[in-house]
């Protein structure tokens, strides 16, 4: 006996298409359903947007210039006054710790984006034409990739020069050769695809179906992937500054108020605890709100 379709029924089957069976929900509101019963994730993005926060507002929160000195005041321990104590300078560490917010997180940040649309673009481009293309771009990816990412950063520092747009190339191109593999990986995943196919058999370009049909199933992957690497930049950030590559004092970045603490870690242990303990905070809450997207959203976990 041959099934009867009405209307109606072709209406709910288009409804409920691509929906968890048991729920009615799509995957990606059953993965934020997890991603929220997460408790170490939330507490990760609790902190990250604590930290922009604190970016934002820096100048109502910090209860001292970052530059205001007081040479009466010099390497003073934590206190009410200076909840993280001073500096060789007086300097309040507090308040250049909060103003450090806002280099640490806008050049990660910045790093992580033109990573994830110059390696996603080439990725996405190797995945789709694969062959000659994808031999090309991948052995080329190998190479940059034999570097080890920190060496690669100090060379492209010592050839631009110090400044924080000449920092952002040089991490930036230290993040290209994670982004390539990642998204060229996600692609491979979909590409063959049925609607890839027939979309490539009624004539729509190349170009069309690697932004409408490739890019939005893999962008679960690619955002997993981008918050891991947003973590990895802000540690570079410092690593650099730490090793005077980067931005130098008086910048108030963690790294480089890391570097001025060193000399006086013996008398004055507070000036490299604090900037460390930022760095620290940062990473780990970037890294856990990222496996916690990784649990929730990752295909392959599933």
């Amino acid at each position: 006996m041959s099934k009867i379709t009405t209307p109606a029924m072709v209406k709910l089957n288009k409804k409920t298409k691509g929906r968890h069976k048991e729920t009615g929900n799509t995957p990606m509101q059953e993965g934020l359903k997890r991603l929220r019963k997460n408790k170490t994730a939330m507490a990760g993005m609790i902190i990250i947007l604590f930290l922009i926060i604190i970016a934002i507002f820096a100048p109502l929160i910090a209860p001292y210039g970052y530059q205001e000195q007081s040479y009466t005041e010099v390497r003073l321990g934590p206190s009410l006054q200076h909840l993280f104590g001073t500096d060789h300078l007086g300097r309040d560490i507090f308040s250049r710790c909060v103003y450090g917010t806002r280099y640490s997180l806008p050049i990660g940040l910045i790093c992580t984006l033109l990573g994830l649309v110059i390696g996603g673009g080439l990725g996405l481009v190797a995945a789709y034409f694969g062959g000659r293309t994808d031999n090309i771009i991948m052995r080329i990816i190998d190479i940059i990739q034999a570097i080890p990412s920190i060496l690669l950063c100090i060379a492209l520092v010592a050839i631009l020069g110090n400044g924080m747009w000449q920092l952002v190339v040089a991490i930036t191109a230290g993040t290209i050769q994670g982004m390539t593999k990642n998204v060229r990986a996600a692609v491979f995943m979909v590409r063959n695809n049925e609607y890839v196919n027939s979309s490539k058999s009624i004539g729509v370009s190349d170009f069309q179906i690697m932004i409408r049909h490739l890019v939005p199933n893999a962008v679960g992957i690619i955002v997993i992937n981008a918050v891991g690497v947003v973590a990895t930049s802000i540690l570079t950030i410092s690593s650099l500054s730490y090793l005077g590559v980067g931005l130098v004092a008086p910048t108030p970045e963690w790294g480089a108020i890391l570097a001025e603490g060193k000399q006086y870690m013996a008398v004055a242990p507070h000036m490299v605890y604090f900037p460390g303990l930022m760095i620290a905070i940062t990473v780990v809450a970037f890294y856990l709100f990222g496996n916690g997207l990784r649990d929730a959203l990752d295909p392959r976990l599933k």
